[in-house]
């Protein structure tokens, strides 16, 4: 390897190094990436890949259509009544409240793409009933914890539509072809979280057991609708249903997600001027952190491409490709683990290996498919993840030990995946 090779693997350390200070990420990557381009004589090529990924027209309407919707969501109380709803029935199973707790968060999640959005919701409502059930404080956080992995088969999740864009295929297409996995994922969640519970004797309760007032969500004068609670579901069943059943209602992501906050605003009864501020600071946000991390890792793709170490990584692979396979798998795993965020080292991988899959033997929604499902992985197991912390603010318990119950469990499911994903 030349020069700017070996410069650009030592960028990759200090961009890692970065990540797991908890820099800001994308500062991290973009400035890492120029960097690497300016070395390589290439400033332009650094500055095209910002300008292309900005206006990447079905990243930007299926990311910031669908992160519109879930502040809709959040704004007329809809996600807090499909909880309220889902969590009534299960009171009184004993140390069964924690798989079923486990898969209430996973289909929650599905229909609220944010995991830190979801565990706030269901975990204000679930943590304290587990409490009470007489389940240890560990154990409830991290029964939620396990639970949001099923993020990764909604549509509105970057990753879905990043790696179908990639792939030429439709969204939902993508989706149904790693379903499958994710739902194995989801299983070992479910099955892994309740094994480890009963191993450390999370259901013989805990006396002391309390939860972080603060830190639950305000009740003020908030009264579950049921219809309300199906409106989170609307459009992923407008897309399900689209896709497979009634092609005359097909549309894309972002029109559903639309069509879904104005059936909120009409059965709401919600202010449409306060309504209207909510969805579009929601398609802001959803372009500021979802989008920008999309954009910076398309920077330090190109840097790493201009310094000519992607084309020598290829040819490695092309060697075997079970170096692919497990970099795409246990490298974003790691990453999520050390760094409590699977979208960055993920975004990074996709940009720059994922496309050339095929040289390989494998496909590009296999491979990318893997891959973000692996990094989802990792952060579900890390102690240093967003969502971590706040299930465990609210059960007043370690970080540590809520992981002590989900890492094995998510390991196993990620090596699993690898052997029979690509």
């Amino acid at each position: 390897m030349g020069i700017t090779q070996w410069l650009a693997v030592a960028m990759i350390f200090v961009v890692i190094y970065g990540l797991i200070k908890r820099y800001e990420t994308r500062l991290v990557l973009i400035g890492s990436g120029l960097v690497l381009c300016l070395l390589s004589w290439d400033l332009i090529g650094g500055l095209n890949a910002f300008a292309k990924s900005m206006t990447n027209s079905s990243l930007v309407m299926a990311i910031c259509a669908s992160m519109g919707f879930a502040f809709v969501a959040r704004y007329t109380n809809a996600d807090r009544s499909l909880v309220h709803y889902l969590a009534s029935p299960i009171r009184g199973l004993g140390v069964l409240l924690v798989p079923v707790c486990t898969a209430i968060t996973f289909f929650v999640n599905i229909a609220i793409p944010s995991a830190a959005g979801c565990a706030a919701a269901v975990g204000s409502t679930l943590i304290p009933v587990m409490l009470r059930a007489g389940i240890k404080p560990a154990g409830a956080a991290a029964a939620v914890l396990a639970g949001t992995i099923g993020s990764y088969l909604s549509p509105g999740t970057s990753h879905n539509p990043y790696v179908a864009n990639m792939a030429g295929i439709d969204v939902m297409d993508f989706i149904a072809f790693h379903a499958p996995y994710s739902l194995i994922i989801g299983a070992f969640g479910v099955v892994g979280t309740l094994l480890f519970c009963i191993l450390f004797g999370d259901h013989k309760g805990d006396a002391n057991a309390k939860v972080d007032e603060s830190k639950l969500q305000k009740q003020d004068d908030f009264k579950p609708s049921p219809v309300l609670a199906l409106v989170p579901l609307v459009p992923i069943t407008i897309l399900v249903v689209g896709n497979l059943w009634c092609p005359f209602i097909k549309m894309g992501v972002a029109q559903a997600m639309v069509l879904g906050a104005v059936i909120a605003l009409v059965l709401a009864r919600a202010n449409p001027q306060t309504f209207t501020k909510e969805f579009f600071n929601g398609t802001g946000k959803g372009y500021a952190d979802v989008m920008g991390i999309i954009i910076a890792a398309g920077v330090f793709a190109a840097g790493l491409k201009s310094a000519g170490l992607i084309d020598t990584f290829v040819q490695a692979l092309k060697e075997s490709n079970e170096i692919a396979r497990w970099g795409g798998s246990i490298g974003p795993f790691i990453m999520g683990v050390i760094t409590g965020s699977g979208d960055a080292a993920t975004l990074a991988f996709n940009e720059t290996v994922t496309p050339h899959a095929k040289d390989f033997g494998m496909t590009i929604e296999g491979l990318g498919g893997l891959a973000f499902l692996a990094g989802a992985a990792g952060r579900t197991a890390s102690p240093l993840a967003g969502v971590t912390i706040l299930v465990s603010g609210i059960a007043m318990v370690s970080p540590i030990e809520v992981v002590k119950r989900t890492a094995v469990p998510m390991l196993a499911a990620t090596i699993v995946c690898a052997l029979i994903m690509v």
